[in-house]
């Protein structure tokens, strides 16, 4: 069997509210309370589930970025938009509510309450492959 990741922790202040804005962003099922442990499951695809833990720590700023094909895209942006939630062509700095072209496809970042940076593009600058079918 390949390697596959499964599940990731994503610390949050209000793990409820952060689960059901990924969830309904991405169009994806997502749960106040999972079946184990004390997290907000987002089920993005069926190997993928982002478990959104509570956190009273300080929440430290990170990363996570989405390959979709370009409907997805498209549908998760108009979501976002609708949400009116900021967005920028770059990970960092000022929300441009422009969309990257760069690297031969499309990309978004955004920013949530807890500060983490979420990104969607169409075709990964870190593994030059062909874009995923527009269908996906």
């Amino acid at each position: 069997m390949a390697i596959q990741l499964d599940h990731i922790i994503v610390p949050s202040k209000d793990r409820v509210a952060a689960a059901r804005q990924l969830g309904t962003l991405l169009g994806v099922p997502w749960a106040a309370q999972g079946a184990v442990g004390p997290f907000s499951p987002v089920y993005v695809s069926e190997s993928l589930t982002l478990d959104f833990d509570q956190w009273n720590d300080p929440v430290p700023k990170l990363h996570y970025c989405f390959r979709v094909g370009q409907d997805t895209f498209d549908v998760i942006l108009a979501r976002i938009k609708g949400a009116r939630i900021p967005y920028r062509s770059l990970p960092h700095g000022p929300d441009d509510y422009t969309v990257n072209t760069a690297f031969g496809g499309n990309l978004v970042y955004w920013s949530e309450p807890d500060g983490h940076v979420w990104e969607i593009l169409t075709v990964s600058y870190e593994r030059q492959t062909a874009p995923l079918d527009a269908g996906d």
